[in-house]
């Protein structure tokens, strides 16, 4: 590759695409690199169905930051890529398509519909990595995974059937998160709070067979959001300490429209503090009410249901739910349940006044209740008392707690530490069943249980058979079967196994017998995050342990993760990656935080403030939206969107382009020295000091991204191109273009390429390429490793260039001097280090402090301004260059205004009213004015201690 002429503007969209495209084709994500040590990170695998959201676009820039980094520090950079399956909602997302065809899924076999979603995979599901290409992620796409490819499979249905044979999975009764619309379990995850308007209603429960409290009354009062789930009551809490009900606990209660008699519990659930204290308890439709039967010796199995798998009433077990409710969808039975406890007299009305003060009764209190929507059906979630398949999360969870505690998981920032181990500590059983078609299918297959003697059999409900194939299901089935036919009852002497139909997917039963045992596969898929969980290690060729890949690169060195997933992804992969690896996932964990508008506020679509990536990257460039990301991401900060610094960022890139320009014509060309250095000794002064700048700014850099503060590391590179290399280097050495400063120059230019080459991969890459001849492309570069020592003597002379030039041109513009008028400036007395540098630096002082000379001798009388630079004190005479009464009176004017308006600024900030009852956005800009005004009577009253 050899040095081409640079476009006189910088046009993202062309070059990102070309250079992506090149990178990809010709493998350099992921160089050969066998003896190299390896670094590893798997990224979070977007949903098949997804598009690129500014979340996503958070957490893999800053991931590709990192593993540029890591290859061009030379290791074997591995950045696994791939998607999820998205059980639920890639299912929605066929099943539409197919409403939009007057079609449905129940129209087509299970395994018919499943070749359908396959189908829309392959030509709809790559999206998203078409996206993420887009922002520059350099991920390993030459072995893309999906989490439902074969190797996975197999993969997930090990683990399962390891875990179950550990005891470590089982099945039991107990409250799942229920869709009715998409009718399946969902995961915590998939529940959204809204708040919705709604009632607060309150009733009478009479105690049984005359017995009344000690206060005289016959009922107990409780209070409920959802009266219709009084149909399944089966107790009525109450704090054991409540003296208000102490005398009734264990007596019971006759609910009115059932009928059925329950117990009056203790149960320190029950608040005494609020409403009446007591609390009607619901355990088959009530996560709290679940664990307070439980306590209340009320088996899963024994707890009432009352709802079918689209939430309609249904009658319970005991058969008392009236005739009129059965049948009834949950919010119509809400509505006569009230009704009916009305008529009966036991609904107690809510009391409010009017305007003349007379009593208004209602039905309910209103209330503003946080309601659990399904994320993808849109519905209310009813908790529902189901079957389901569950995972041993609290025995799992200690080997990660451990891992912690131990320092083999670092979490950054530390202070996730606490909720990590809050979570992890009252971690529930987790729920791994869903109700779908589309997923890994459960492998566990049902026959008959029976209790046998040689004269009598029972059937006492569904026996299990997990394991990896049908086949050694049904070996297990026949090794079941062989048990019961030692019993010798005749049932059993000829029975042989079979496989029952998949399409019927019923309960086996004793249809057949005596003469087949059938069994049959479950018919739920795992949880998505069930598969995902195994993503460290199966991505690499697990369960092959010898697999060359895998004993490379895992453990993996670092995921970088949202906060919000900490428990439902990063959690989990703990727990497998140390049950099956025996090792931890990763070293580290990185918990970014959200990206949110603007104001603050949380995006979403409701309120019409979710922020396209895509769209940020076709007006600004990838470069910029990617740099603004690290820029802003501050450990344990959420990122606030800001379209304008995007933009900034984007004008960042201009000046880098602009320099470059600079620098090739005037002959300045790359390829000079190596990543140690330009490879000669520089003798001018700007020279030595600006390699010392590059030796630094590695420094800050390399320890910024140990200690993964992308900001700091975006802020260092930020201000040595900006400030450093184009604002000071570049304006030292114009018209001094020798060969030691060209061949400098160059080299310092390469670094700059390097350093911003993981935040900008586009642009550097397209400089690099043009502005020297190459021997290979930039990504895949050497990070620089200056050899030279910082020269101090060398720095002490240009930072007191510096400082002198930019206190000068900070004074006149303070004074309203024009920044191009030529000034006479005295040191009578400067020490020898000073002189020496002024007298070095005659040309640089003349050109860019726009001083005509600098006198050691005594100034002259009259009013001047005094400038600092070093142990200097310059002193510039202002007779005859501006009217001192004039300015005196026009700062003391401006000042006075200043001053006044930040004062007002304070007295509102400081009212604990305007701050906890204004806008937030008003709180900020008042904030922000504060701040602009109290720096604006600073600057003016230097200005004015200037004049003396």
């Amino acid at each position: 590759m050899t040095e081409q002429t640079l476009d006189k503007t910088f046009e993202p969209a062309e070059i990102e695409a070309r250079w992506y495209s090149h990178w990809e084709t010709n493998g350099l994500f992921r160089p050969e690199r066998p003896d190299a040590v390896p670094f590893t990170i798997v990224n979070p695998p977007p949903n098949v169905t997804g598009s690129l959201h500014i979340g996503h676009a958070l957490d893999n820039t800053l991931q590709d930051v990192v593993i540029r980094y890591e290859r061009l520090r030379g290791k074997d950079a591995l950045w696994v890529v791939g998607t999820d399956h998205a059980g639920i909602a890639t299912q929605m997302v066929v099943e539409r398509q197919m409403e939009a065809r007057q079609d449905k899924r129940t129209n087509y076999t299970r395994d018919q519909f499943v070749e359908k979603v396959w189908e829309w995979k392959a030509e709809s599901g790559g999206t998203i990595t078409r996206q993420l290409r887009r922002l520059g992620c350099s991920m390993d796409w030459s072995r893309e995974q999906f989490t439902m490819d074969p190797h996975f499979t197999q993969a997930v249905v090990k683990v399962f059937v390891d875990l179950y044979n550990q005891g470590l999975i089982y099945r039991d009764k107990r409250l799942v998160n229920w869709d009715p619309k998409l009718k399946t379990a969902i995961s915590d995850l998939e529940v959204e709070t809204r708040e919705v308007q709604g009632g607060f209603w309150h009733f009478k429960y009479p105690l049984a067979d005359g017995v009344t409290r000690d206060d005289g009354l016959d009922y107990i009062e409780v209070a409920t959001t959802r009266p219709e789930t009084m149909l399944a009551d089966m107790a009525v809490a109450v704090h054991p300490d409540d003296p208000r009900y102490k005398s009734v606990i264990g007596k019971d209660i006759v609910q009115p429209l059932t009928g059925r008699r329950f117990k009056v519990v203790a149960d320190e659930h029950a608040d005494p503090e609020l409403g009446s204290g007591a609390v009607k308890i619901t355990p088959g439709h009530d996560f709290n009410d679940f664990e307070v039967g439980r306590r209340a010796g009320i088996k899963a199995g024994d707890m009432l249901n009352m709802f079918d798998a689209e939430a309609k009433v249904v009658q319970t077990t005991d058969g008392l739910v009236p005739a009129e409710f059965v049948g009834l969808d949950r919010f119509d039975a809400r509505k006569l349940v009230v009704e009916r406890m009305k008529e009966a007299g036991f609904l107690i009305p809510h009391v409010t006044k009017d305007k003349e003060g007379n009593e208004v009764l209602h039905d309910a209190e209103p209330r503003t209740i946080q309601t659990p929507f399904g994320d993808r059906g849109g519905v209310v979630i009813e908790p529902w008392l189901t079957d389901q398949w569950y995972v041993d999360a609290e025995t799992l969870a200690k080997a990660p707690m451990e891992a912690v505690r131990s320092g083999a998981i670092e979490i950054v920032p530390k202070t996730w530490e606490k909720t990590f181990f809050n979570w992890m500590e009252n971690i529930q059983p987790w729920c791994v069943s869903r109700q779908l078609w589309w997923g890994h299918r459960i492998p566990a297959w049902y026959g008959p249980e029976f209790e046998a003697s040689a004269t009598r059999v029972t059937s006492v409900g569904l026996k299990a058979f997990v394991a990896e194939t049908e086949e050694q299901a049904l070996m297990q089935a026949q090794a079941y079967l062989d048990e019961l036919k030692a019993t010798s009852h005749p049932l059993f002497q000829n029975a042989i196994v079979e496989l029952e139909s998949d399409g019927s997917e019923r309960e086996p039963g004793l249809a057949n017998a005596p003469f087949k045992y059938e069994i049959s596969r479950d018919p739920d898929v795992l949880d998505t995050w069930f598969s995902s969980a195994l993503w460290p290690f199966v991505t690499l060729g697990w369960p092959d342990e010898d697999a060359p890949l895998l004993k490379k690169h895992y453990p993996n060195d670092l995921l970088v993760s949202g906060f919000d997933i900490l428990f439902f992804w990063d959690a989990r992969m703990a727990m497998q990656g140390l049950h099956f690896m025996k090792e931890v996932p990763w070293k580290r964990l990185y918990l970014h935080g959200l990206v949110r508008a603007a104001d603050g506020q949380k995006m979403s679509k409701s309120k019409g403030n979710v922020v396209d990536p895509l769209g940020l990257i076709d007006q600004y460039g990838a470069d910029a939206l990617r740099f603004f990301m690290c820029a802003m991401e501050s450990q344990g900060r959420d990122v606030k969107m800001d379209e304008k610094r995007v933009e900034g960022y984007r004008n960042f890139a201009t000046k880098l382009w602009n320099a470059a320009r600079f620098c090739q014509s005037n002959g300045i060309t790359g390829g000079i020295g190596d990543h140690t250095g330009p490879g000669i000794a520089p003798q001018l002064a700007v020279n030595q000091w600006i390699i010392g700048e590059v030796v630094d700014t590695v420094a800050e850099l390399d320890k910024a991204m140990a200690d993964l503060r992308f900001d700091a590391a975006a802020n260092a590179i930020y201000h040595f191109v900006w400030d450093t290399f184009c604002d000071w280097y570049i304006e030292l050495i114009k018209g001094s273009f020798d060969d030691e400063t060209k061949a400098v120059a160059g080299w310092v230019l390469d670094q700059i390429l390097v350093l911003l080459h993981p935040f900008m991969p586009f642009v550097t890459e397209e400089l690099w390429n043009k502005t020297g001849t190459r021997t290979g492309e930039l990504i895949v570069a050497a990070w620089p490793q200056p050899k030279t020592a910082v020269d101090a003597a060398a720095k002490r002379e240009v930072e007191w260039l510096i400082a002198l030039v930019s206190a000068l041109r900070t004074a006149k513009n303070e004074l309203g001097i024009a920044p191009g008028a030529k000034l006479d400036a005295y040191l009578p007395e400067p020490s020898a280090a000073t002189r020496a540098i002024i007298e070095a630096n005659g040309p640089a002082i003349d050109r860019l402090a726009r001083l005509s000379s600098i006198r050691f001798e005594p100034v002259p009388a009259g009013a001047a301004m005094q400038i600092g630079a070093g142990d200097a004190n310059i002193v510039i005479p202002l007779e005859g260059v501006i009217d001192i009464a004039a300015e005196k009176a026009r700062l003391e004017k401006a000042l006075a205004a200043a001053q006044k308006e930040a004062k007002g600024l304070e007295g509102r900030l400081n009212n604990p009213a305007f701050v906890e009852k204004a806008k937030p956005e008003a709180v900020e800009k008042a904030r922000a004015d504060h701040a602009h005004h109290s720096a604006e009577a600073e600057r003016l009253a230097a200005a004015l201690a200037r004049l003396g």
